[in-house]
């Protein structure tokens, strides 16, 4: 049976209808208080949204910049922290172009819808044990059911532009994506059998004790390669190959849905790095500071180190990245699994 409960929107619910019921006829009250409840949740999330995006971008230029021998962000702002800002308004400020090879109103709407998809997987995906949207027992099977939408969304993003260059490269992404699809899988699957589920709560609660990336190391390092992958972070950023496909499937976007598809990139990289930390790292588990601290204390050290590896690798071309997947990841996801069998199950 499908198990299906909303800790955080159902307590606000209670406090709130407790309150309007005196009010109002009990149905108006029931109305409005899951209304309000689902409004704050959103709010809450937007905001967390908000901030790991803009400190990201922010942390990322400057991290890069000390480590590329340059100062980054600097004068906009107390340590630069309002360059970000700045390029916000700028970008906001300049006429959305549409070319006119463009399949509309397709082309328009890919990059919100795009958006929207991974907006959509935190509802699913726990902050804490009390913050979270939909809990169910088949969460994770929901959130990359969600995700196996991007190759196609990203192969109409390129298409629809009318450039062959975007076309291009949005099928690069596309083989890449397909790739690399096959041995996450095969990794998530092996968590969902070490944790006897799929519901988050289970996972981050068989692992109070000791971390998957511990017990399943082969998994956790697969887990983590996969996901740059899928985020296209460098070493696996075929979608810009400047030197052979300018900007990839945005080669066509203007300044206004260019803002949006960085607000994307780093949507995807907070989706990336919470999923990581929930499935191998424990989660919000740990001594002392509040569970939401743990949460992004991990979030924030795994997106460090995917931005060190940005500045320290460089592009794998689409022959390498492919000959990785199948010959080294698809294999290497296949014990993994075996290997969680082994331990969680016939030995357990």
């Amino acid at each position: 049976m499908i198990a299906v409960s909303s800790g955080f929107i159902g307590g606000l619910y209670s406090a709130i209808y407790a309150y309007l019921h005196g009010y109002m006829p009990a149905i108006y009250a029931n109305v409005l208080s899951f209304l309000i409840s689902f409004v704050v949740f959103a709010v809450i999330l937007l905001i967390l949204i908000v901030l790991f995006v803009y400190l990201f971008g922010w942390g990322e230029r400057k991290i890069m910049g000390r480590m590329q021998s340059r100062h980054g962000p600097t004068y906009t702002g107390p340590f630069g922290i309002l360059q970000n800002m700045a390029d916000v308004i700028k970008l906001l400020s300049k006429e959305n172009i549409i070319p006119n090879n463009a399949d509309m109103p397709i082309f328009g709407m890919i990059l919100p819808v795009v958006y929207a998809l991974f907006v959509f997987t935190f509802a699913f995906v726990p902050i804490t044990s009390t913050f979270v949207g939909i809990n169910t027992s088949i969460a994770l099977i929901a959130v990359f059911l969600v995700l196996s939408f991007m190759p196609l969304l990203l192969f109409l993003a390129g298409w629809t532009s009318g450039n062959k260059f975007g076309s291009i490269s949005a099928q690069r992404s596309v083989i890449m994506l397909v790739s690399y699809e096959v041995p996450l899988i095969l990794v998530v699957a092996s968590v969902a059998i070490a944790a006897h589920g799929f519901s988050f709560m289970n996972i981050v609660s068989s692992q109070s004790h000791v971390w998957y990336a511990i017990m399943l190391p082969i998994g956790f390092v697969l887990f983590f390669i996969i996901m740059l992958a899928e985020l296209e972070r460098p070493p696996f950023d075929i979608r810009e190959a400047d030197n052979e496909l300018i900007a990839g499937w945005l080669t066509d976007v203007s300044a206004p849905y260019y803002g949006l598809a960085l607000f994307l990139d780093y949507t995807r990289m907070f989706v990336g790095t919470l999923l990581i930390t929930l499935l191998f790292l424990g989660g919000w588990n740990g001594p002392v500071l509040p569970p939401f601290a743990w949460t992004m204390i991990k979030v924030v050290i795994l997106t460090i180190f995917i931005i060190v590896i940005r500045a320290t690798t460089v592009r794998l071309t689409i022959r390498k990245l492919l000959r990785i997947g199948w010959l080294y990841l698809l294999p290497l996801a296949v014990i993994n699994i075996l290997a969680s069998y082994i331990i969680f199950v016939w030995l357990a």
